[in-house]
């Protein structure tokens, strides 16, 4: 049947800025609609367009590309007029991509993308035009009833676009729609131009109205009640059928009927699934083909000459099996069009080498091609690790390699911007990614935009658990009381079911973490590009699937923080080296059989040790005791959810440790061996097929693909050809189909082994530096992490198990990062002190470097800039400890801060107006005198409780004390030891033990158990060891209240040792803070005085003690008194109405009126 209508004007969920539709729904109710084409026209860009192409075809509708633009206004730059282009074929496609590309790289007006009219005069094939009905410029003038000025924009649009340029109408619901129409026909009439309507359309239905507004208000940052807020759209742009169309427009049939004409106008191809690889440039007379061939040969040699050949057999026999795989590879890559895509990742790896750049070792599937190997791209020999080439690139199934590539962090940028200036900055950009409302902030969002009070926000969108994936339909599900809220609460539910309309939808447009693209001709040719003002972070506007399938290649640039970390520590441990005249430490020569390193690993010291520091894999790796390389790569690919629930891992370790593996049919011996009769790597499940079920390589890793796709025709038939396979080599059925389903059952939890591989080596080189060089190491990996004061914690934590000195910050010799001293102790960095900026750091630095050390507080205030380095600066540094070099008196210096920086400040209007004779010798006269003058003398020192407080302010941690310190005398009597003292004692033990134990709370995690209630895991620290203690939901409903950070915590309840991890586990039953344990197990509060002091006081002593302890009576604790006189002594138990509340304000204040801290004392039973 012939359509009637076809939707011109859309904008989906990609417009960004409004449009709520989503692709795949559109073309199923599009498909309901019997309408057999549809544009997606959104506003400013092409993000959606590959996936609405294909979408639509699979669908059978004609899908229409085209984009809504803003046309530069020059008397009003704030308002810019709309239009609407379409593309008729290819070079309109061209066309559109490359003026969409020119709005966002230079033609940006306060954020948003507009074109300029000289522009689309250069630059207009093959485009169809909508006028923009009331918003273009046509539409402006009408509607401003300027028939002159509506008339010559109407003929330059037409001569610029003959037979292409379409007046637009529109019928939804806006003030002066009609006047607007009567006067855009009268035009049309007078110079014979077509009109279009069109429906302007946003969401599919009209009730998703309300919907489409609060997405609006979120991008415009405003709420829904605000008055001032424009009111753009109507409830009637939806996605109207070809009925409603048709009636709404009967008085201007042909408006309807060219929409059917400019549909059928518009034709784009797209050619997707095909490559275009980048040119590579190779000498004069030389093939890519051959250039590549020689330069593989060459680097075989070269690594061949530094690492002998790996086999059993002779030199030659070893060599021989390098030069056949090294052909088999060569032959593929040839065969399948992929030289200039090694060449091009060799290159810019090299180019990283040459510039002393760090770059990982491999990662993913690469490091299984031995090309890859001597063209040094990685840096692991496949064939000593049994690496498959076929898990990387299969000759059977033609698909781009895809290398991802690891450079240290700091530094990727310079490699993705020698590509651009090597290959052509407008052939390469990085790729964009779509941020979407995902269920917290969605929720966030909506509540903003409806005015709710932060609090209720917060604290819906806390209900939501932190998990990966999570949904807000599965936050219901899994949390009770977010259910309850949502039924029972109106505000709730309105907001909730708001949200749930709005999730998933695409919010923001970011940049991918390492992707880069590299096209043949100009980027443009294959897709349009977006940026910030000014030309920053530029990006395709398709993300990396829709890139990949309009034929560009992609490259990973992926930074990894660890190869810093290396880097940084053999940067300190090679200048070292060079003093002490010894050879310098080349990270890539480490022996990987050294016993320290496999010690550390054995103990599990492996917190900061790349893969292996989490709390789970520390477990593993006890029960494991990893002795050689290979255990590493099985610790990689060991610990993931599927191998730990399958018990595989329970298999793998008990073999390890004696027991005998089992194996299926001789033929798995030599496959399954290496890992201890367990299927564990995809590279197995191969290796198996190609053993027992007679597979090529290529068609085991199609299988392995199949496998891992779980689809039951295709596994099917492979089931099928593999028993065949095995049937024709001699093997039962029955055993092959054993073997099948086991391999069926593992591929599932299987990992890549030469990604497993490669980051193994990075983790050993990580636990090398660290047994060898610990101070070096940890310095590099406390810098790392110096913005994350968390991971400080725990890494200083480290340092002081490794009995590694951490000094305080030094304003004289602490740098930006942590650094190493002579004595091997490390240096707190400027860097990780909270409140001192990089501004301020620099200048510090320089000044010190260019004119010594500072003498003292004036002194420095004098020397730095006081706009940089200010008073916030300056307390962050004293609460830090970083002035403790002048004296230790950290009071003194905030106290006398004040009058420094006016003396300071004074200096420096001095010098400014030039005084600097007799007013000079008078300013630095009053600040020398100043600084002689000790003014820590006259302020009293912070408690220790004081100083703690603020230097944990400033750092996130105690690092010269610890809060325990001040009651571990009383401690002593309250708990059953240290924690250090708990844990050996029930090491020895059987079963659970009550116990008694204290530390300060340092950390919190709580979850739900599995009725929904919630429970947590706190973590005390005494000093001596740190435990975590089990509260479960009712013990942590009666507690909460007390789970406070640094806060110390008494903690009654049962030890024992966990079998699986070995470690202490710790159940609470009841939690006491300090004061409440005081109360429960004091004996007594003794008081000591002596007649002399009490006569000082007269008559009054008795009534001040009196007053002293009144707020505190009614407790448990009753209060001796010793009295000391000349001529006797006496000690008095007062009676029962003196009991009190021992607390430590009690104690404070008694021990200011008797005048001595050792006069106030608790008695323990």
């Amino acid at each position: 049947m012939q359509p009637k209508f076809i939707h011109l004007r859309l904008h989906s969920e990609y417009s960004l800025v409004d449009g709520i539709v989503k692709v795949k729904p559109l073309i199923n109710e599009l498909a309901n609609l019997g309408m057999p084409a549809v544009a997606i026209t959104d506003q400013s860009n092409l993000f959606s367009l590959v996936k609405f192409y294909r979408s639509a075809l699979g669908k059978g509708i004609k899908p229409i590309a085209g984009a809504d633009v803003h046309i530069f206004n020059p008397d009003d730059p704030a308002q810019p007029f709309r239009l609407t282009l379409l593309v008729k074929n290819n070079v309109g496609y061209v066309t559109l991509t490359e003026l969409i590309s020119i709005a966002y790289q230079e033609g940006q007006h306060q954020g948003v993308p507009m074109l300029r009219r000289e522009w689309i005069e250069q630059n207009h094939a093959g485009l169809i035009v909508l006028s923009g009905a009331m918003e273009g410029d046509i539409g402006t003038a009408l509607l401003a009833d300027d028939q002159v000025l509506a008339k010559q924009a109407a003929q330059y649009w037409q001569s610029l676009f003959p037979q292409s340029f379409y007046l637009e109408l529109q019928r939804v619901g806006k003030q002066n729609e009609e006047a607007y129409i009567a006067r855009a026909v009268a035009l049309a009439t007078e110079l014979d131009l077509p009109v279009v309507a069109t429906n302007d359309v946003r969401f599919l239905k009209s009730s998703n109205f309300d919907a489409h507004e609060v997405r609006v208000c979120i991008n415009q940052g405003r709420v829904i009640d605000d008055s001032r807020r424009p009111k753009d759209y109507t409830n009637q742009q939806y996605l109207r059928g070809t009925d409603e169309m048709l009636a709404l427009f009967v008085d201007i049939p042909e408006s309807t009927a060219n929409t059917v004409e400019i549909a059928k106008r518009c034709n784009l191809k797209l050619t997707l699934g095909e490559n275009f690889l980048p040119d590579f440039p190779v000498p004069e007379g030389m093939s890519l083909d051959e250039f590549f061939i020689e330069e593989s040969k060459k680097g075989l040699d070269a690594r061949l000459e530094k690492y002998p050949a790996v086999g059993n057999g002779t030199p030659e026999e070893n060599r021989k099996a390098y030069d056949e795989r090294l052909k088999m590879e060569l032959d593929t890559i040839v065969q399948m069009g992929f030289p200039g895509y090694f060449m091009i990742v060799a290159d810019f790896i090299q180019w990283a080498k040459d510039n002393l750049i760090p770059v990982g070792p491999g990662r993913g599937s690469g490091a299984g091609s031995l090309v890859a190997y001597v063209l040094n791209i990685t840096d692991l020999d496949p064939i000593e690790f049994d690496l498959l080439f076929e898990r990387f690139l299969n000759p059977e199934r033609v698909s781009m390699p895809d290398f991802d590539v690891d450079f240290c962090m700091d530094r990727r940028d310079e490699v993705i911007d020698y590509v651009a200036s090597h290959y052509g900055r407008e052939k390469v950009s990085q790729i964009i990614t779509y941020g979407s409302m995902a269920a917290k902030a969605v929720i966030r969002d909506v509540g903003r935009v409806l005015s709710h009070p932060y609090g209720f926000v917060d604290r819906l969108s806390k209900l939501v658990p932190f998990e990966i994936g999570i949904t807000l339909t599965k936050a219901l599900d899994q949390v009770p009381e977010f259910k309850e809220r949502y039924e029972t609460d109106d505000d709730v539910k309105a907001l909730m079911d708001m949200a749930l309309s709005l999730e998933g939808t695409v919010r923001n447009a970011g940049k991918h973490a390492g992707g880069v693209v590299i096209a043949p001709t100009k980027l443009t040719d294959f897709s349009p590009l977006y940026c910030e003002q000014g030309g920053g972070n530029l990006v395709t506007q398709f993300d990396k699937d829709d890139v990949e399938a309009v034929g560009l290649v992609k490259f990973d640039f992926l930074g990894l923080r660890t190869l810093t970390i290396i880097d940084w520590a053999l940067q300190t441990i090679n200048k070292k080296q060079a003093e002490l005249n010894k050879p310098l430490v080349d990270i890539t020569q480490i022996p990987r059989d050294d016993v320290a390193s496999y010690e550390l690993l054995k103990n599990a010291q492996t917190t900061a040790v790349f893969q292996l520091e989490s709390r789970g894999m520390k477990e593993l790796i006890k029960k494991l005791k990893p002795d050689c390389f290979d255990d590493i790569i099985a610790l990689v690919a060991l610990f993931r959810p599927g191998p730990l629930e399958s018990g595989m891992v329970d298999d793998y370790i008990n073999v390890k440790h004696g027991a005998k593996a089992e194996y299926a049919h001789p033929i798995l011996i030599p496959v399954l061996e290496p890992t201890n009769g367990v299927i564990l790597y995809q590279e197995q499940v191969m290796q198996i097929a190609r053993e027992m079920g007679g597979y090529s390589l290529g068609g085991a890793d199609l299988l392995r693909r199949a496998m891992g796709k779980k689809k039951v025709e295709e596994m099917a038939q492979q089931r099928a050809i593999f028993t065949k396979g095995a049937v024709a080599a001699g093997i039962e059925e029955s055993i092959a189909t054993y073997v099948f389903d086991l391999m069926e059952k593992f591929a599932g939890y299987g990992f890549n082994k030469s990604h497993s591989a490669a980051y193994a080596l990075v983790a050993y080189q990580t636990a090398w530096l660290k047994a060898h060089f610990p101070a070096a190491f940890m310095a590099a990996v406390l810098s790392a992490d110096m913005d994350n004061t968390d991971k400080v914690v725990i890494l200083i934590a480290e340092c002081q198990d490794m009995k590694l000195e951490v000094c305080s910050p030094n304003i004289n010799v602490s740098n930006l990062h942590f650094t190493v001293n002579e004595q091997g102790e490390i240096v707190y960095g400027i860097g990780a002190i909270k409140g001192v900026g990089e501004a301020a750091i620099e200048d510090l630095l320089q000044e010190r470097k260019e004119n010594g050390p500072f003498k003292g507080l004036y002194d420095l205030c004098k020397r730095v800039d006081l706009r940089k380095v200010n008073k916030r600066v300056f307390e962050a540094l004293i609460r830090g400890g970083a002035f403790d070099v002048f004296n230790e008196n950290r009071a003194s210096h905030m106290a006398e801060l004040p009058t420094a920086i006016k003396v300071a400040e004074r200096h420096v209007k001095m010098a400014e107006v030039g005084q600097n004779d007799l007013f000079g010798l008078a300013v630095n006269a009053e600040t020398s005198e100043d600084e002689v003058k000790d003014y820590s003398a006259n302020v009293p020192p912070w408690s220790e409780k004081e100083r703690l407080a603020f230097e944990k302010l400033a750092l996130g941690l105690f690092l010269t004390g610890h809060p325990i310190d001040e009651c571990s005398a009383e401690l002593q009597h309250i708990t059953h030891g240290s924690i250090a003292h708990i844990l050996a004692s029930v090491e020895g033990s059987r079963g659970k033990s009550d116990t008694r134990l204290a530390g300060l709370l340092i950390g919190m995690r709580t979850r739900q158990d599995r009725k929904g209630r919630m429970m947590g895991f706190a973590t005390l620290d005494d000093k001596s060891a740190r435990v975590d203690v089990a509260i479960y939901s009712e013990t942590f409903e009666t507690y909460k209240d007390l789970l406070k950070g640094d806060e110390v915590l008494i903690v009654e309840g049962s030890a024992r040792m966990d079998g699986y991890s070995g470690m202490l586990s710790i159940t609470a039953d009841k939690l006491l803070s300090m004061e409440q344990a005081r109360e429960n197990f004091a004996r007594c509060l003794m008081l000591d005085w002596d007649s002399v002091h009490s006569a000082k006081q007269g008559r009054d002593f008795v009534h001040k003690l009196q007053e002293i302890m009144q707020p505190f009576s009614g407790g448990q604790c009753m209060v001796v008194a010793n009295y000391l006189a000349s001529s006797a002594k006496a000690s008095v138990q007062l009676g029962d109405a003196w009991r009190v509340h021992p607390t430590d304000e009690l104690i404070t204040r008694l021990q200011k009126l008797i005048g001595r801290d050792d006069a106030v004392n608790i008695r323990y039973r």
